[in-house]
């Protein structure tokens, strides 16, 4: 037996304080009967149904995409664009999933999809520090200043960013760009490209290489593959 919110949120409903929200609003039934408690606790066997729609107890899957660059990091999207789980579903997957954060529409890389809301919800969380590494080409010839400011952090819209990784990896001085790896654990809108954008720099091509212990290795531009058992408990630890 668990708390009705938490098997709302692995079920992917919602997290879990939004699923205490829907609990408390009168949204969720169990077993035919409304239930605005927030101890009750739900079994297997018991049926769920929010705002009139039953939820069901999937099998966990997890899948590591190398979102290439055109695609929307979204399970749906109303202008009818392609999205990374079009992606997934194309090769004859059909399970609910949804992708874990967002990449922007013309960043490319590591993008994790699920149905484990629980899971998902956790490596969203500031609090936890899920490292990302990004390879970011930029307008100009960072300096070593810069990449001083991008560790230590920079302000955005008033806020100042937590302390990164920055290391430069390689300059063309006849076009006047650079090719800088960066390493954060925020996931503030378009983040990265506002971090350099705050140094001076704007993001030309920008690519996401790691998610947490995750890499791409053997992965093509819109190829995808399930995580190994060990992966995914690398990712809850």
């Amino acid at each position: 037996m668990e708390r009705l919110q938490k098997a709302m949120a692995e079920a992917g409903v919602a997290s879990r304080r939004a699923s205490e929200k829907l609990i408390l609003q009168g949204k969720v039934a169990v077993n035919g009967k409304i239930v605005t408690e927030l101890g009750t606790k739900v079994g297997v066997h018991d049926e769920i149904v929010v705002n009139g729609v039953p939820i069901h107890h999937e099998q966990h899957v997890y899948y590591l995409l190398n979102k290439p660059r055109g695609v929307i990091s979204s399970a749906h999207d109303d202008k009818g664009r392609r999205t990374v789980v079009d992606i997934i579903h194309d090769a004859d997957i059909d399970e609910r999933i949804y992708p874990v954060g967002r990449l922007d529409y013309d960043t490319t890389g590591i993008l994790l999809l699920t149905n484990d809301g629980a899971l998902a919800n956790k490596l969203m969380h500031p609090k936890y520090e899920v490292e990302k590494t990004y390879i970011a080409k930029v307008e100009g010839i960072v300096k070593n200043d810069e990449l001083k400011q991008l560790r230590l952090g920079v302000v955005i819209d008033g806020r100042k960013t937590k302390p990164a990784k920055s290391k430069l990896l390689n300059v063309d001085r006849a076009k006047k760009t650079s090719l800088v790896q960066l390493t954060i654990h925020e996931g503030r809108n378009h983040q990265v490209k506002n971090m350099f954008k705050a140094v001076g720099h704007p993001v030309t091509k920008l690519h996401r290489e790691t998610y947490g212990p995750l890499n791409l290795y053997g992965l093509q531009p819109g190829e995808f593959r399930a995580l190994k058992p060990e992966e995914v408990q690398l990712l809850k630890k």
